[in-house]
């Protein structure tokens, strides 16, 4: 029996599916506010799995025909920038991840320099890797909380990847980037998951409890995103 063409019906739902990351965006600031930073953790994650999922769903039912109305590319980048910015940054203000003197300047280099990111005409390659770091707070500030970042040191990373969305240093898209695509998955994919475990082991009293493989994920994963980046930018420029 041949399959049925995608409808206008798969098509808007499609799109509200995307939407609804913004929801989910609410309830992770919610959870900020609240100081309940295992909830905070786990609505990160789940957008950062809905955005990862929405897209090659959006393909799959073909919602630039389907759905003409609504822009699926300026949705994501709107629900992105309130998942990916705005409540990763909420989060470090909240749980004083920042040096006092230097939180505000901090957070708004971090909103400026991501709203330039989003705005980029070359943001991704024609082969899927981000020129410069992709705007991926809602990763990288819950990795820095979980491995117990020191202010200072929270504060240099963050100033480093702020500049670096201004460049053409390349970083893999977890999902659709080809090249060694068979590594950054699951290994992507391991990396959520280890966060995830973290998160639910969290404690008002112990913290978060590392381990020898839960740790080495934790800080595997970014080092190995960072060095095939390096790779890759230097191919690009031979």
């Amino acid at each position: 029996m041949p399959k049925s063409a995608p409808t206008k019906r798969s098509g808007y739902a499609i799109h509200t599916l995307t939407a609804s990351g913004a929801v989910l965006g609410m309830l992770a600031l919610q959870s900020i506010f609240n100081g309940d930073v295992r909830s905070a953790l786990i609505w990160l994650l789940l957008s950062q799995v809905l955005d990862g999922l929405d897209g090659p769903v959006a393909r799959r039912f073909d919602v630039m025909v389907t759905a003409p109305r609504i822009d699926g590319h300026v949705l994501d980048l709107v629900v992105d920038y309130v998942t990916c910015v705005v409540v990763p940054i909420a989060f470090m203000i909240h749980f004083d991840m920042l040096p006092a003197h230097f939180e505000i300047a901090l957070a708004g280099l971090t909103f400026m320099f991501s709203a330039l990111w989003f705005s980029r005409t070359d943001l991704e390659t024609e082969d899927s890797w981000f020129n410069g770091f992709p705007a991926a707070w809602n990763l990288a500030v819950p990795t820095l909380y979980v491995a117990n970042a020191t202010q200072i040191q929270v504060a240099v990373i963050i100033f480093v990847l702020c500049i670096s969305q201004l460049t053409t240093f390349q970083f893999p898209h977890i999902v659709k980037s080809e090249w060694l695509r068979k590594v950054t998955l699951p290994f992507g994919i391991l990396y959520l998951i280890d966060i995830a475990y973290i998160s639910f082991s969290y404690s008002d009293v112990t913290g978060f409890q590392l381990g020898a493989i839960t740790g080495g994920i934790l800080f595997g994963f970014p080092l190995y995103a960072f060095v095939i980046g390096a790779i890759r930018t230097i191919r690009m420029r031979i």
